[in-house]
């Protein structure tokens, strides 16, 4: 392995690492809001090249941010649910 590809390999870890902190700070709306955004951006065909794989990668954060939050969510109401809660229409 080359100096330059070690170089490259630990800013591209960087600033992955940079992108996750990036998205943490964000909540599930926002999130759900910026990637519909990037959606539409990446759909309409009129970004350049290198501009849609950075929109990729982020979107791909971004799907994963929301699927995490969505399942923690699922988990609480599935504990929430198993304390008793009932279903509509029981007595």
């Amino acid at each position: 392995m080359t100096r330059s590809s070690s170089a490259s390999k630990a800013a591209s870890k960087a600033a992955a690492s940079q992108a996750e902190e990036d998205l943490a700070h964000l909540s599930y709306e926002q999130a759900l809001a910026e990637l519909e955004r990037l959606l539409a951006d990446m759909e309409g065909g009129q970004l350049p090249l290198d501009q849609l794989l950075e929109s990729y990668k982020r979107g791909a954060g971004l799907l994963g941010l929301c699927r995490s939050r969505l399942q923690a969510v699922e988990q609480q109401v599935k504990v929430l649910e198993g304390e008793g809660l009932k279903q509509w229409g029981e007595s």
